[in-house]
């Protein structure tokens, strides 16, 4: 008679493989389909990416990589490679394509890496670390980014494969998912994106239908039948899930775009107190607590700007400073420009800093300074643009002393420096490559038509303080231009509204193509008065000011021969502008004709200081940009985390409920009694007491109530008679002749009314009662420490890992043993049948899953 192939089912029982309906995809179809699933995910979570990464370039690498690693775990395990085994050759495939796509000249055949591709590797996460820690969003895609963009999603394939594959959790395989949307959901006010969103739920419905469709082997296959209510139960999932996804942004303050408001990129446990150099001050304006509080005093009329670093390289996608840690002087003396200033007169102001909790290797001082005294560690400064640097060394705390000097400078003045500059690098002067079109036509437009560099300059800083720009320091962020670089510009530009890094670079840039030597100063503008004073040796009682990270700000500095480098300030409602810088003040053209070779200043020049040395700025300007909700960022990002903490911890006791849940309350009544016996053994195994492969249902039975209930006629005799009632009714369930007596379809006649596991009208609640009897004796028997793990960590969940873990026997091995046995004359019972012997006690066959 021929047999019905059989199969173990999840539960631990054989039964016989039900015929799959024609047109379904056999079960080699598995491992493919779920690896296209897997990938459809993935490339859908990265999609939310654009807008984190500039444009789309890096996205094909990235969709490379995702393809590669997981249809090479498909391979490996169509040809039922150990699961062990399918997840390395998934880090091996990984390694593989981003060796190919990152490292091919120093690899081996272009895919295996060698020492020389360390160095490199290096290179590329330290620059990748640096576009992160200096850049907001959206930042340019160079290849330290996109590599680490690219290793993450491959880890994210591996991550989801392996949940939802070898570990049989295709459900919690959506955390990996979940954890690649939330990087553009914390960062880009438009969060994931309804695209992405659609894309990465859609692959993971097809995760679940794959999971739940194919029957690859007995360690995936959830049940016999699949549940009639389960497309009900989803599509009601899916509508809860909907509503929430609208309702919540509705309800929460703060939620003003996408999953959270702009400008929430905040640490909600502690706040960046430093000054970004990289000019990416965007996230310091946004602080609304005013962290990095630095306090000063000065024998000034008015608060300083305090200046930290310069910027004076605009080729590329992003700038930044330029340390020139080569030509750096150790500060132990004099600061000497390094430029001749040929204006009599000079304004020397004596400033003394604290620098309390800000925290940079940029010491903020005002410009230009001469003598520093104070400090404690090792400073450098570099004569090309007097910025001082610490060596291993950081401004916290750091009170120190400043004497600078600027010429006293006057419209008229600066009307007269139209000479060719000498004397400073060439770098301040050389125009940036692939300036962008509209830059140049700017440029030409407003101040092509001026007749000196004083009268250009005007024009540009009038140009963008006009009432055709904005300040905003939320435009950027929306329309994907927060950041800078050339590229920044252009949109910039375009859009006409952003805050002080894209005043200050427009400015810079379109001084360059006048011909007027220009560098961007970084550091902070006018603060306010504290009310307290400060006692100055040789100065008497100053008054005090304050700035913070409100006050963080950038503005450009334009090269006068004779008078060294002038600040502007062509930022609305930002700073100060200077009065020699003011509308009102700039000479006509024929006031301006004359050159600065030999210059003389008026014998009755103008007095006007600095930019520092101006009326204040207006308290908490910025400071309330980015909204009161924003303010509520950190109790919800914390409260977030704690959260998913929390459901981190729980997986295992939701997963064993859930288990044991689908068990009680079976979709068949045939199933009732091999669950509820797959039931005892978890139960078994979670207080202690796992059964062996080799025992019988009989002697594990034994060794159950022996172990773990104690003697039976004791104080849990309900729980006793349980466990022999269900082993006797799994026995006849599984050696039982079909159609018989306690065989499937048929209730339960044995009389257990004492703790009603019987009667054939209430056989499941019954057997459901007599499971929870047991599971309450072993409660009461446990000791403090197993209850816990029981519950919370119960090995019967976390065994399944082990499983995956430990070498299985191998398909030529297990079939040499059924050829060992069917010649020793040993006969497996088809489902339900008895076995040659007539033996009822399972000898030949484990007694469940």
């Amino acid at each position: 008679m021929t047999m019905a192939p059989v199969r173990r089912t999840g539960e631990g029982h054989e039964a016989a493989r039900p015929e799959k309906p024609a047109g379904r995809a056999g079960a080699g179809a598995y491992p493919w389909a779920m690896a296209a699933a897997i990938t459809v995910a993935v490339c859908g979570a990265a999609l939310s990416l654009n807008g984190v990464l500039r444009g789309w370039n890096w996205y094909w690498p990235a969709m490379t990589t995702v393809l590669v690693v997981g249809f090479t775990l498909a391979a490996l395990r169509s040809v039922r490679a150990q699961p062990l085994l399918v997840t390395a050759g998934g880090f091996v495939a990984l390694v593989g394509v981003l060796t190919l796509t990152f490292f091919r000249s120093s690899s081996v055949l272009w895919v295996v890496p060698t020492g020389a591709t360390l160095p490199d590797l290096d290179r590329l996460v330290r620059r990748a670390s640096e576009t992160v820690l200096a850049e907001t969003a959206p930042v340019a895609p160079n290849a330290g980014i996109v590599m680490v963009v690219c290793a993450v999603l491959g880890l994210a394939v591996i991550l989801v494969d392996a949940l939802a594959v070898p570990l049989a959790m295709p459900a919690p395989s959506g955390t990996g998912l979940l954890a690649l949307l939330m990087v553009p959901a914390m960062i880009k006010p438009q969060s994931a994106g309804v695209w992405s969103f659609v894309v990465t739920v859609a692959g993971y419905l097809l995760i679940l239908a794959c999971s739940q469709w194919f029957a690859p082997d007995g360690r995936l296959q959830g049940g016999t039948a699949r549940s009639p209510g389960m497309v009900r139960r989803a599509a009601l999932t899916g509508a809860v899930a909907l509503v929430a996804t609208l309702v919540l942004p509705l309800a929460i303050p703060g939620f003003d775009h996408g999953t959270f408001p702009q400008g929430s990129r905040l640490n909600p446990w502690s706040a960046s107190t430093g000054l970004n150099p990289m000019i990416t001050l965007g996230n310091s304006l946004r602080t609304p607590d005013g962290s990095g509080r630095i306090t000063y005093a000065t024998n000034s009329a008015a608060p300083l700007y305090l200046r930290s670093v310069t910027v004076d390289n605009f080729d590329g996608d992003s700038w930044g400073p330029d340390d020139r840690t080569g030509s750096r002087v150790p500060l132990d003396g004099r600061i000497d420009p390094g430029y001749p200033v040929l204006a009599d007169e000079q304004v020397r102001l004596v400033t003394a800093i604290d620098a309390g909790s800000f925290t940079s290797p940029y010491l903020p001082v005002p410009y230009a300074p001469e003598t520093i005294r104070g400090l404690g560690g090792q400073w450098t400064w570099d004569p090309a643009t007097l910025s001082i640097k610490g060596t291993e060394t950081t401004t916290r705390r750091q009170e120190y002393l400043v004497t600078s000097a600027v010429p006293k400078l006057s419209a008229a003045l600066l009307a007269q420096s139209s000479g060719p500059v000498r004397g400073i690098p060439d770098v301040f002067a050389r125009i940036p490559g692939n300036v962008p079109d509209i830059v140049k036509t700017t440029a030409q437009t407003v101040a092509g038509a001026a007749g000196t560099p004083y009268l250009k300059a005007m024009a540009i800083q009038k140009y963008l303080r006009s009432s055709e720009f904005t300040y905003s320091l939320q435009s950027p962020v929306q329309g994907g231009y927060d950041g800078n670089g050339l590229s920044v510009l252009a949109d910039f530009l375009e859009k006409k509204s952003g805050y002080c890094i894209h005043y200050a670079s427009a400015m810079a840039v379109m001084a360059r193509l006048e011909g007027i030597p220009s560098r961007i100063a970084v550091g902070y503008a006018p603060g306010r008065l504290t009310g307290a004073t400060v006692t100055v040796a040789g100065q008497g009682a100053l008054p005090e000011y304050e700035a913070d990270a409100r006050d963080a700000h950038a503005w450009p500095e334009l090269y006068f021969q004779g008078l060294g480098w002038v600040p502007f300030e062509p930022t609305p409602s930002r700073g100060v502008v200077p009065d020699y810088a003011a509308e009102s003040a700039a000479p006509s053209v024929t006031d301006s004709l004359g050159n600065n070779d030999g210059l003389i200043p008026d014998s009755a020049p103008v007095p006007a200081p600095s930019p520092g040395a101006t009326a204040p700025a207006v308290p908490g300007a910025d400071s309330n940009s980015s909204g009161n909700g924003v303010q509520l960022m950190p109790w919800l990002l914390g409260t977030a985390g704690v959260v998913g903490l929390a459901l981190l911890a729980a997986t295992p006791h939701l997963v064993r409920a859930g288990t044991r849940s689908r068990r009680l309350r079976p979709k068949r009544p045939d199933q009732a009694v091999p669950l509820a016996w797959s039931e005892i053994r978890d139960l078994g195994t979670d207080y202690g007491v796992p059964a062996e492969d080799s025992e019988t249902p009989r002697a594990y039975a034994a060794r159950f109530r022996t172990s773990l209930l104690g003697e039976p006629g004791g104080m849990d005799q309900d729980a006793h008679e349980a466990v022999a009632f269900l082993t006797s009714a799994f026995e006849r369930h599984r050696y039982g002749r079909p159609g018989g007596k306690g065989s499937p379809g048929i209730g339960l006649t044995h009389d257990t009314s004492s703790h009603g596991t019987g009667g054939q009208d209430n056989g499941g609640q019954g057997i459901a009662a007599g499971v929870a009897a047991v599971e309450m004796a072993l409660r009461s028997n446990a000791t403090l420490s197993r209850r816990w793990t029981a519950a919370w960590l119960p090995p019967s969940v976390t065994r399944r890992l082990g499983q995956v873990l430990r070498t299985p026997l191998s398909a030529a091995g297990r079939a040499i043993g059924k050829t060992a046995r069917a010649s020793a004359g040993e006969v497996q019972p088809a489902a339900g049948g008895r076995s040659s012997s007539g033996a009822a006690d399972g000898a030949h066959t484990p007694g469940g899953g």
